[in-house]
């Protein structure tokens, strides 16, 4: 395929990025713009001089010349208008989290499916370089074998948001990427949380075990006045830490700490290039449908175990293995 074209679905704050870095990128084009509300649509289209505009994404379904999509709407529309696309031959980035619930996942793993064609799902933080660069340093065995992640999100409440909670807008972030670290789902959940000024969760911290001594801590919430996204992986010769902000990454050693060199760029910009040159090439896409799926299931047991009060088995809400997902990476 020589030139990917493109339409942008939801042209709020993160679908004007969508349209911004893809309108800079070689390889592509953006041909459409689409919002609810067609004004703004149109600005963005002028803005970034994308020649259609329109507030029907069903208009863009059967158009031929549009190769793939980018989903930038509110997250209970990403299943819906997900299916819609794979359905009229369109492969799809979606922005996370895929589905707003683990029924319409299951529903979007089985229309892809049948569709044979490409869903990515938006997990920017696996494009963020000081996470590319500390994932290669696991991979090199810097610290050994990884046992222990405690991931922290922790800021004020985006405004933009309202449509889900802290778990499945914040701390999803940190599931998909303790999966992607320990190249395997865990085995249960246990979680405590709740709403203190919000109508969802607003605050979460949790526990993923992995078995064989391994598990993940996550906090995250809107509560606390200051943004922090941070990431500290210990393993069995040492401990890394990564910092989503500032994109760095620190090795502690017994000998001593170091901090890599790390290239800076633009997380969504990585993210997006990825997807064009998989579609480009007929490539799967990383993260896929079924990432967006085990992040969804085990986003679900974080819920359950808040409501419960107990821990969660993954096997309780979905046979991941009866599904083909027995290990991510």
């Amino acid at each position: 395929m020589e030139k990917v074209n493109l339409a942008v679905i939801g042209a709020g704050f993160w679908g004007k990025n969508h349209v911004r870095v893809l309108s800079e990128l070689e390889g592509c084009e953006v041909v459409a713009v689409c919002d609810v509300d067609l004004e703004r649509a149109k600005r963005v289209a002028t803005a970034f001089r994308v020649p259609r505009y329109t507030d029907d994404y069903r208009e863009l379904c059967g158009d031929e010349s549009i190769d793939a999509v980018t989903v930038c709407t509110p997250s209970t529309t990403h299943a819906r208008i997900t299916v819609d696309f794979v359905a009229a031959g369109k492969d799809v980035l979606v922005e996370k989290p895929m589905a707003s619930n683990l029924e319409e996942a299951l529903w979007m793993v089985d229309e892809v499916r049948s569709s044979g064609r490409k869903v990515m799902v938006g997990f920017i933080e696996r494009f963020n370089p000081a996470l590319v660069k500390a994932v290669e340093m696991l991979r090199e065995g810097k610290i050994g074998d990884p046992i222990l992640i405690y991931g922290r999100r922790i800021g004020p409440w985006p405004e933009r948001i309202g449509d889900v909670g802290v778990v499945h807008d914040t701390a999803i972030h940190d599931i998909d990427l303790s999966v992607h670290v320990f190249g395997t789902v865990p085995r249960s959940v246990f979680a405590v949380g709740g709403s203190v000024v919000h109508t969802k969760e607003d605050h979460v911290q949790s526990t993923l075990d992995f078995g064989g001594g391994r598990s993940a801590m996550i906090e995250a919430n809107w509560l606390t006045p200051r943004k922090k996204r941070e990431m500290f992986v210990t393993g069995t010769e040492g401990v890394l830490s990564v910092e989503f902000l500032r994109k760095e990454v620190v090795l502690e050693k017994a000998d001593g700490t170091y901090s890599p060199t790390v290239e800076q760029r633009e997380p969504l910009r990585a993210e997006l290039e990825h997807f064009v040159g998989a579609v480009s090439r007929g490539d799967p896409p990383s993260p896929d449908h079924l990432d967006g799926l085990v992040s969804i299931t085990i986003a679900e047991a974080v819920l359950q175990s808040i409501r419960k009060g107990r821990t969660v088995f993954i096997e309780e809400l979905v046979d991941l293995k009866g599904l083909g997902i027995g290990t991510r990476g």
